[in-house]
């Protein structure tokens, strides 16, 4: 995939998140059911960054389940940010943090001050990012964040599994971008709440969740289907480092 059309697609995304902030946030409102599996990960006192963070949901969630936990949320919409920071404001157990953070910049590890972290927590990430190689760099960089003994855990939406969702799938020509330069698995998705809006996403599938996990030197811990009215519509898998030490030097 060339440069300037990863640019395009990547404008895309951030043009729908900047004007349709405030109702993506409404529609994610409530945590995922598949975050009660990933709590055995995430113990009292892990130092945790959520990639992509959001409306900071996921915080709300480790704080009502009395998860003492040092929480750093990344995210590159400031809407959403503002949005994580008030729900955030008077949590009882978890201390969070959030910064602005554009995942699709090569530099964008820059963010974290050479920290690193238990837990590296990419849910709903990698299908935004366009090209294999792209997501590929995004993974290697997440798993270098991490202390020994670290997990990385990913959640990947199979929306092409439903025909309801199937049926938010537009042709490329509504954007104005020919398909033949995208990759097996690129969708245009249509957005009608409260005005039209279009996304692009990729389909992660459990193939390719390999795949990139193999390219990074991570093995899988665990993969399992979780949320949506059917309950199966994330794909959620949690890495490790495949080699003892992998990820351990690279920030200090």
């Amino acid at each position: 995939m060339d440069t300037e059309l990863d640019a395009r697609l990547l404008e895309l995304n951030r043009r729908f998140y900047s004007e349709f902030a405030a109702r993506f946030s409404a529609s994610r409102a409530t945590p995922w059911p598949g975050f009660i599996r990933l709590l055995p990960y995430l113990p009292d006192g892990a130092h945790v960054v959520d990639l992509g963070c959001g409306n900071g949901r996921l915080a709300c969630f480790l704080d009502k389940h009395r998860r003492d936990i040092t929480y750093l949320g990344l995210d590159f919409s400031p809407d959403l940010l503002a949005l994580a920071r008030e729900a955030t404001a008077h949590l009882s157990n978890v201390a969070a943090a959030f910064r602005i953070v554009n995942l699709a910049d090569p530099g964008w590890t820059e963010a974290v001050q050479g920290r690193r972290f238990d837990a590296v927590l990419a849910l709903a990430v990698l299908q935004h990012i366009p090209g294999f190689e792209r997501r590929l760099e995004l993974l290697r960089q997440a798993a270098a964040l991490l202390r020994p003994g670290g997990v990385l855990a990913l959640a990947n939406w199979q929306f092409t599994s439903v025909e309801r969702l199937r049926r938010k799938v537009v042709p490329w020509s509504r954007v104005g971008i020919d398909p033949d330069g995208l990759e097996d698995g690129d969708y245009l998705l249509e957005w009608r709440q409260g005005g039209v809006a279009y996304r692009y996403c990729h389909l992660v599938n459990e193939e390719e969740v390999r795949a990139l996990a193999a390219a990074a030197g991570l093995e899988l811990a665990e993969t399992f289907r979780a949320d949506g009215k059917e309950g199966d519509l994330n794909l959620y898998a949690v890495l490790r480092p495949a080699c003892v030490g992998c990820g351990v030097d690279r920030f200090s």
